[in-house]
């Protein structure tokens, strides 16, 4: 992270709206109660509502499923900001095993350290290898990372089962 990232993220990572970003960037709900929509998802006890939880250690993955637009990537968001722990987000689709296994090295001393948890937001899930998925099993089993994977494709095609038997499906839907 370069001067110019650190002061487009808030302390926890994630990113800071300015008024330079995208629109949808700066509509994005801000709380967990400006989510329109999601309800089954964000349902009291569920899933995602434990995530929000800061001492939740029920949940350690979790993929989200749904078309484009479902708010996949602000409820990952959301839950870092609402529950205190660090965020880390990496695409599939410029990302590899080596950006992978750093951002769970980090994690993982961070936890040590300071018993900071952090979320690993990957979107376009369905986008990795098998073997790059498989590099995500060892923290995922290990609870050094919250992984919060996103997909547009059926997660039973296109997730590792491995991975996926290790994780809580939650399907989201279009308004």
């Amino acid at each position: 992270m370069d001067l110019f990232d650190a002061a487009m993220t808030t302390e926890s990572g994630t990113p800071d709206i300015a008024d330079h970003s995208p629109l949808a960037v700066r509509m994005r709900p801000k709380t967990i109660d400006q989510v329109i929509g999601q309800s089954d998802a964000l349902a009291p006890g569920g899933p995602m509502w434990r995530l929000l939880q800061p001492d939740s250690t029920a949940v350690s993955s979790i993929v989200l499923w749904g078309p484009p637009g479902t708010g996949k990537t602000t409820l990952a968001y959301l839950v870092a900001d609402t529950s205190g722990r660090e965020f880390v987000e990496l695409s599939a689709v410029s990302s590899g095993v080596k950006e992978v296994r750093s951002v769970i090295a980090a994690a993982k001393r961070r936890l040590g350290a300071t018993g900071a948890e952090t979320v690993l937001f990957i979107d376009e899930v369905h986008r990795f290898s098998k073997s790059q998925q498989d590099a995500l099993l060892p923290a995922v089993e290990n609870k050094w990372i919250v992984l919060i994977a996103a997909t547009t494709e059926n997660p039973a095609f296109s997730v590792i089962s491995p991975l996926l038997s290790r994780s809580l499906l939650v399907t989201l839907s279009s308004l």
